[in-house]
């Protein structure tokens, strides 16, 4: 399937940056809603143990929030990232290197099929089955920062190919954020360069979260405390405390929705701190 750049669904952030692609190439069901709140997770493919904790948590709250992950699909921080958004329930969009039809790296296989399972995207601006070139990485990371409205990189070397992708979001006008890390470590050395360029540091999800609440102006959002709520299901779950509290088995039966995916949603809501549960009732904080 393809998307060309003068069809409506056509992405609309990435339809501003230089050299925009002419075309889409994707796997997967393409909503448009999908584009909407992105934010691209870049880092090392040598990540560290913290790396991957600092990722699986503060990725896993954004996505969880409704925001939809944009990566690389290598491995490292790229597909712990993807990961992350697939196991928080929510989407994410696996940008290829290469053509369309090829999965690179190959025994990524199932994260790939999860991907689209869970309803997200594999896009490429490369039909048929080509290998990736040293020059396609780069071009790639364009589309990674060019879909969305700010940028977060996770550990990088001053080597990285993640500063790539933080230069073309600062080109493109948009956020950027980093994580710091142990001044011991090298991979720890191109974020600490970002945040001494003007990169905004990241401690928790909340310190994304708040940039797309206030600098992102969309009604997909509608944030309590500390979440939002961007996700289908939870608006239909807002929309029904909106109106009285209710027990578990009774939103299931009005949404006419599982127990497990409704109780996988409230636990989330919980954390997020949209909802809380009283006396066996669920109503919106």
């Amino acid at each position: 399937m393809v998307v060309d750049k003068e069809d409506p669904k056509y992405p609309a952030l990435l339809k501003e940056i230089p050299d925009a692609p002419k075309q889409l190439y994707y796997k997967g069901e393409w909503n448009p809603y999908i584009f909407e709140n992105c934010l691209a997770v870049v880092g090392s493919r040598h990540m560290t143990s913290y790396g991957k904790r600092a990722t699986e948590q503060i990725v896993g709250e954004v996505a969880a929030a409704g925001v939809t992950i944009v990566s690389g699909f290598m491995y490292g921080v790229d597909a712990t990232a993807h990961k992350a958004a697939v196991n928080a329930n929510g989407k994410t969009i696996a940008v290829m290197p290469c053509g369309i039809e090829r999965i690179h790296p190959e025994y990524q296989k199932d994260l790939y099929d999860k991907i689209l399972e869970t309803g997200g995207l594999i896009i490429s601006e490369y039909d048929g089955d080509s290998m990736p070139q040293l020059w396609t990485y780069p071009k790639r990371n364009r589309i990674v920062a060019g879909l969305a409205s700010a940028t977060l990189v996770v550990e990088a070397g001053l080597e990285s190919g993640s500063l790539i992708t933080a230069d073309f979001a600062k080109k493109f006008g948009r956020k950027v954020f980093a994580v710091p890390g142990p001044i011991t470590s090298e991979v720890s050395r191109g974020t600490a360069k970002l945040m001494q360029e003007g990169a905004s540091l990241v401690q928790n999800a909340n310190d994304i979260l708040e940039f797309y609440e206030s600098a992102v102006q969309s009604p997909t959002f509608s944030r309590s405390k500390s979440g939002f709520s961007g996700n289908p299901l939870e608006q239909r779950i807002l929309e029904m405390l909106a109106r009285e509290s209710a027990e578990a088995d009774l939103i299931a039966r009005t949404l006419n929705i599982s127990a497990s995916e409704l109780g996988t949603t409230l636990s989330l809501m919980e954390l997020q701190g949209i909802i809380s549960k009283e006396g066996g009732k669920y109503y919106i904080n």
